[in-house]
């Protein structure tokens, strides 16, 4: 059970960092954030298996791997501006926290074009003329 030991790591962190956060509080948000990369570096095996499956499973529908690509790009951006918000907001910048989702909102935006182009073009081919 996996999630057993993410879990236990990140109360004996937590932990860890309200007692430390007293007398250092920079080691005790450098902890944090160490945990933090621990438990993303620990799940790469999965983010890599899920990838491989998503890769086979495009292959085998025949669909554009431009579109793969692109969605697993937009799931990445999500992803890593969540982290970072919350590290910042860990940091206690919420007004910093809050302009690292903006803008991974906006890349997200920006990477769904060309989707969303197919898409509409796809429905207009379909509509009778």
């Amino acid at each position: 059970m996996e999630i057993i030991q993410i879990v236990g790591l990140g109360i004996i962190t937590t932990v860890l960092v309200l007692i430390i956060r007293e007398q250092k509080p920079v080691f005790a948000f450098l902890l944090s954030i160490f945990v933090g990369v621990m438990i993303f570096l620990f799940l790469i095996g999965k983010i890599s298996s899920i990838i491989r499956v998503l890769e086979h499973m495009a292959l085998k529908t025949e669909i554009n791997m431009i579109f793969l690509k692109t969605i697993l790009k937009i799931i990445g951006i999500a992803y890593i501006a969540e982290f970072g918000a919350q590290v910042v907001r860990d940091a206690g910048q919420e007004a910093i926290a809050g302009k690292i989702e903006l803008a991974g909102k906006i890349l997200i935006m920006v990477m769904a074009i060309p989707i969303i182009t197919v898409i509409v073009e796809t429905v207009l081919k379909l509509l009778p003329t």
